[in-house]
């Protein structure tokens, strides 16, 4: 079987971390005799076509390159809307990538079109699938459901997409959720993204008294919480942070403010590999994120043993079962999150139980295997429907 995936975030090179879980799955679908091939936007320094672990990537440009600015940011939605360079660029983008679909499509032959996040993957999706009459399966991962809620023009779109889907997914319970509420009629299939449990493992020592934050610095991360939590702790606990995006000058200048910039090191953003030698460390990773579509940060901590102290928002309730896999705080509550940060340090062990069933919880849940395999059967059953 041959599935085309269309994405606006796909790894640059081995180890990237932008569109990782996506190149899992394509790599673990192999196992259930499925080739997958990709396209996705071009950026600066990186191939027109490639393999990476063995994926055909196909990469479409979309404007002039000072231009190319949509992709890989996490800011696509705000920089549509606040500019006319980004509209254009967007135009050109959406052309772009339909075109190179559609030659995926004759030198590939795939008999499911696979779109990752409903806009923009979907909206080509739709226009490839139709054209070829190839079942489209659309899996939403969270900032795409957010932009249907929130901007009034997207929600007509998004039905659309959703109806000509043979498929839909979301990566959460939460998210199924919220996809009905704005489309009722349409029944996903929970299906999360699979995290490499080859590169995320327990390690042999941690710091007592490490905390951790992995994640693109931006107010829905809600680092800021985190940085007041930090502050307010009894314990002199240290932070790192692994990310970057616009918030970061604004988080610094705040931890100056609150008095704990010595306590917070600043990593920036860094590869995959990178990762499991902080999560391994750590005494424990914080997500005070709100509505997160799933946290699979969380997932990589789990599986490397560090327990999860999160807000109780979002599809990280899929992830954290309080006081089995991790902890859950309520949303926004600084002092709540601070309280229960100074609790988990000064317990024996400080939460290593929780890590350690986190970890069986995520090999269950979260491994490739488990996913391809879901992925491998919902492509099945839209082939069949549709060949009836």
């Amino acid at each position: 079987m041959n599935v085309l995936f269309l994405t606006h975030s796909f790894p640059r090179r081995e180890g990237d971390a932008a569109g990782s879980f996506i190149l899992r799955l394509a790599v673990a679908l192999r196992a259930e005799d499925v080739k997958v091939q990709v396209v996705a936007p071009a950026t600066a320094g990186v191939p027109a076509s490639e393999e990476i672990e063995g994926v055909p990537v196909d990469r479409f440009r979309y404007a002039p390159r000072r231009y190319e600015k949509l992709a890989y940011t996490g800011n696509m939605a705000s920089d549509v809307g606040s500019s006319w360079t980004a509209k254009f660029a967007l135009v050109g983008f959406l052309g772009a990538d339909f075109v190179h679909a559609v030659r995926a499509r004759r030198n590939f032959e795939p008999q499911v079109v696979h779109a990752h996040w409903w806009f923009p993957s979907g909206v080509v999706g739709t226009w490839v699938g139709g054209l070829s009459h190839i079942p489209l399966v659309t899996t939403l991962h969270g900032t795409d459901v957010r932009l249907a809620r929130s901007v009034g023009v997207a929600k007509p779109l998004f039905g659309h997409v959703l109806k000509h889907s043979a498929a839909v997914t979301t990566v959460s319970s939460w998210l199924k959720d919220k996809t009905q509420e704005l489309a009722p009629d349409v029944n996903p299939t929970i299906a999360p993204m699979p995290v490499s449990t080859a590169l995320f493992f327990p390690g042999k020592s941690r710091d007592g008294q490490r905390l951790l934050f992995v994640g693109r610095l931006m107010p829905q991360k809600g680092v800021e919480h985190l940085l007041h939590a930090l502050a307010a702790m009894k314990t002199l606990a240290s932070l790192d942070i692994v990310g970057d995006g616009p918030s970061r000058g604004a988080l610094e200048a705040l931890s100056r403010e609150l008095g704990v910039a010595t306590r917070v090191r600043w990593h920036g953003q860094l590869s995959q590999s990178e990762l499991p030698r902080l999560y391994q460390s750590a005494t424990a990773l914080v997500v005070p994120s709100a509505e997160e579509g799933l946290g699979l940060v969380a997932v990589e901590a789990l599986l490397c043993e560090t327990p999860v102290v999160a807000f109780d928002s979002g599809g990280l309730r899929d992830v954290i079962q309080h006081d089995r896999t991790g902890l859950l705080v309520p949303p926004g509550d600084r002092a709540a999150l601070a309280r229960t940060l100074d609790d988990l340090l000064s317990r024996d062990g400080r939460g290593s139980d929780l890590g350690k069933a986190g970890r069986l919880y995520a090999l269950s849940a979260f491994a490739p295997e488990s996913a391809a395999r879901r992925y491998a059967e919902i492509y099945r059953q839209v082939i069949g429907a549709n060949a009836s």
